[in-house]
């Protein structure tokens, strides 16, 4: 990891994006209550852990309730793991281009712009790094085209800017040349718009093709 340093918090409201991980819940609190986080907005296509019971939904949201965080569910339009099957590849990859075009989608999206206009809040996923996750890989970039700068919560209440993160991005899949040079913004948004499909193929959720032919996801 390689986070930038923390940088001064932007009036609120502020989107956060944070991955629960492997954590207590009560560490994963503290990260919140250090950000101020009065929503968690859970983006998880199948809200329930066996591994990490305290991150399965009803347990979450009674808990949260208990420290004063709202909790919305919002993993049918903005999960990683769609019931659409027009937004899956022929090789059963979610196809992250084609989910922001559907109307789920941008239902959802527009459901976290009218809650961040009165409150702070953080878009929830289970992976720690957001570069290996569909909040990163397939929300952030609607949001940033929106004018909305994410910040990522990281380990030990670390701050990774949406700048940081992109910059992370392009150095990890080839493109470092381009991360570092200022002087042309466009060269840097084509390389981005490259690097996103890569880490996209990379970790995007898959189902069997046979899924994607007949419908059944």
């Amino acid at each position: 990891m390689n986070p930038s340093a923390q940088p001064a918090l932007p009036p609120r409201p502020a989107l956060f994006t944070v991955g629960h991980s492997n954590l207590e819940f009560p560490q994963f609190v503290e990260l919140l209550a250090d950000f101020q986080v009065e929503l968690l907005v859970d983006v998880r296509s199948r809200p329930l852990s066996g591994r990490f019971p305290q991150f399965s939904q009803p347990a979450l949201e009674k808990l949260l309730g208990g420290e004063g965080v709202s909790y919305l569910f919002l993993g049918e339009e903005l999960g990683g793991r769609p019931d659409d099957p027009d937004s899956y590849c022929a090789d059963g990859r979610v196809n992250y281009r084609a989910r922001r075009k559907s109307y789920a989608f941008r239902a959802g999206l527009e459901r976290v712009l009218r809650e961040l206009g009165s409150r702070t809040l953080a878009l929830m996923c289970a992976e720690e790094d957001p570069l290996e996750c569909h909040r990163f890989l397939m929300i952030c970039p609607e949001l940033v085209a929106r004018g909305v700068q994410p910040l990522h919560i990281r380990r030990g209440s670390q701050i990774e800017t949406q700048e940081a993160a992109e910059t992370r991005l392009l150095e990890s899949t080839g493109f470092a040349d381009v991360a570092v040079n200022t002087l042309s913004p466009d060269a840097r948004a084509e390389a981005l718009d490259k690097a996103y499909d890569l880490q996209a193929a990379k970790f995007a959720f898959r189902v069997d093709r046979g899924a994607v032919r007949v419908g059944r996801l």
